[in-house]
């Protein structure tokens, strides 16, 4: 079981399942949400995620995406993409111990900060990976950072 939760430890949660797409995120939304140049994020069934304390606040970062955060100190939790209902993603370094989720892959290098130089070896796609872990059926209808169409901030989500 994976556990985490926010800096000031007023929200926590728990993973019961399994965990798939692990990734690093280069897309401009996730970027200017967490202040950073890039995000891992990995993926996880929606009923394996459950929150132990804490309510974290809400916003939609474009028509179709919403994010969690902690009211209180701001940290990032979880990214979910109304296409993909069943799948939530949580910010690996929000994890207790991140270190046992390491990313697989880079993805949307395509918005990569370009003074961002990638020498870790991993896979570097220019959108995304889609694979047989992945639960939205159709790969081919979402564009930048799991967004189908344009909305919100941009095309990214």
């Amino acid at each position: 079981m994976l556990t985490g939760g926010c800096f000031c430890g007023a929200v926590r949660f728990e993973v019961a399942g399994e965990a798939f797409h692990s990734t690093v995120c280069h897309c401009a939304d996730c970027r200017r949400v967490a202040g950073a140049p890039m995000v891992a994020w990995f993926s996880v069934k929606l009923a394996d995620f459950r929150i132990t304390a804490g309510v974290p606040k809400r916003f939609r970062s474009s028509a179709q995406v919403e994010r969690r955060f902690c009211g209180e100190c701001g940290t990032g939790l979880t990214y979910q993409h109304a296409d993909l209902p069943e799948e939530l993603d949580v910010a690996t370094c929000s994890l207790d111990a991140p270190e046992a989720m390491p990313p697989q892959d880079h993805s949307w290098t395509s918005s990569q900060l370009p003074w961002v130089k990638l020498a870790d070896g991993l896979a570097a796609f220019e959108t995304v990976r889609f694979d047989e872990k992945r639960l939205l059926p159709d790969a081919g209808a979402l564009n930048n950072c799991g967004e189908a169409g344009a909305g919100g901030q941009g095309a990214e989500g």
